[in-house]
């Protein structure tokens, strides 16, 4: 089946993903996981609704008893799971993917993930055989109001009578940020901006995704007429969150994690941080610094989950802008991480460029850049056998990273789309990235940016 990939469901509506194939895929996790009771809910595109139904359809003929907490973000499902003590939880969400998509990601107990690795792929043969057991009672459903908690959860993450006056713009891209900023807004000092922030599955103003370049612009124009001292905007499901600083320049994922391991490992030394293999020179010198310890994972959420897990790290992140939080039941969100970096600007009185400049300069980074390529494995073979005479390490963790001595480069194949991800970085070389960066392009071809 086309919709299960390496660390969670996502596929075209109808034709990879359908309401019989997400009625399967509770039939089928009701077989594979027995559980009792189930957390479900769903993200704002139009045909998650229906989506969740035949999900909930599936689960209960299944005998699940389903507690729907209703449209909401990814990192809501987890909470959910882990906060009530449930046997597991489904979120159908797509993401950042185009609006024709759909998907679900799926915990068991304590939100772990269930990816390729772990269970996953058992249940999509369940799925494709389409036999189950028949269930000695059918399950039940009801709702279940988990804001109240989830909002008391977030507060936590910073001392509220320790913060100033901020100007945030809040950019929710008219996907599910826009509800929790609403709930968590009155509890906050922050004069908060909001930019699309009601729900709207029919993205008008294009997929919220801003990894996009001009997805930016309406944030970036708003930090610029408000005055304010920082933007954030999220995607669709809000399990990621993108930062600006007070001139609208938009700061890579990379040294969002880099500040936010500092901060952690300066009240905790000795702590283990998780970071994924695209980027990793800075993360693994402010590890050093503070005295923690970097480990590297390869990338996706299942992954680092499962590897924050088995080193009992107190943070990971990924430069893609995923964050995960030991006290967060070891997963991913994206309203934790701008909670803290407004509570670091309050408490250093530093802005965002102040805390992050000294180290984008430090180690200068290219950006993902994505290319569609018709042979990825040939061309990644011959990028490989190019390189390896004068290369200092090559790792094979998560597609190619190869190091030298001032500069080095990750180059994998993507598991959630059909392009080949590069990214290059250097030891304070700003020239010498582009360069190396412009060289690799031009070696795989391709289209796209």
């Amino acid at each position: 089946m086309k919709c299960f990939k390496s660390y969670d469901i996502r596929g075209r509506v109808p034709d990879e993903l359908n309401e019989d194939i997400a009625w399967r895929i509770g039939r089928a996790y009701a077989d594979y996981l027995s559980p009792k009771n189930v957390i479900v809910g769903h993200d704002i595109r139009l045909s998650s609704p229906a989506m969740s139904d035949a999900l909930v359809k599936g689960l209960t003929e299944g005998g699940v008893n389903v507690h729907h907490i209703g449209q909401c973000g990814t990192e809501e499902v987890y909470f959910a799971t882990a906060h009530f003590g449930m046997d597991g939880g489904i979120v159908v969400t797509a993401s950042h993917n185009p609006k024709d998509y759909n998907g679900m990601k799926l915990v068991r107990e304590q939100s772990r993930p269930i990816s390729g690795d772990t269970g996953l792929f058992d249940i999509e043969k369940l799925v494709e055989a389409g036999e189950f057991r028949t269930a000695p009672s059918q399950g039940s459903v009801q709702r279940l109001d988990h804001r109240p908690a989830y909002v008391a959860k977030l507060l936590e993450y910073v001392d509220v009578g320790s913060l100033g006056p901020l100007v945030i713009v809040a950019n929710a891209g008219n996907g599910g940020a826009g509800e929790v900023i609403d709930r968590i807004e009155p509890f906050l000092p922050f004069r908060v901006v909001k930019v699309q922030n009601e729900p709207d599955g029919n993205f008008p103003h294009g997929v919220p995704n801003p990894l996009l370049a001009p997805n930016r612009a309406p944030t970036i124009e708003a930090i610029k007429a408000s005055g304010a001292d920082l933007g954030i905007a999220w995607d669709g499901d809000f399990d990621r969150c993108f930062f600006f600083d007070a001139s609208g320049r938009f700061i890579e994922g990379y040294y969002i994690v880099g500040l936010l391991a500092e901060a952690f490992l300066r009240d905790a030394p000795g702590e283990k941080i998780v970071h994924d293999p695209r980027l990793v020179w800075n993360t693994i010198a402010i590890a050093e610094e503070h005295g923690g310890k970097a480990v590297m994972s390869k990338t996706g959420h299942a992954f680092i989950k499962e590897r924050m897990r088995s080193e009992n790290a107190i943070y990971g992140g990924e430069m893609s802008a995923h964050h995960y939080f030991r006290d967060f039941s070891y997963c991913d969100s994206g309203m934790v991480p701008w909670l803290l970096v407004a509570g670091l600007m309050c408490q250093t009185g530093k802005s965002l460029a102040q805390l992050v400049d000294e180290r984008m300069a430090l180690f200068p980074a290219s950006g993902e850049i994505n290319r569609t390529i018709d042979d990825p494995p040939s061309v990644i073979k011959a990028i490989e056998a190019h390189y390896a005479a004068s290369a200092l390490s090559v790792d094979h963790t998560d597609g190619l990273s190869m190091s030298f001595a001032d500069w080095r480069f990750n180059v994998r194949m993507s598991n959630t789309e059909p392009v080949v991800r590069l990214n290059v970085e250097s030891r304070g070389d700003v020239a010498l990235m582009n360069a190396k960066t412009e060289e690799l392009l031009a070696r795989m071809g391709g289209t796209g940016g």
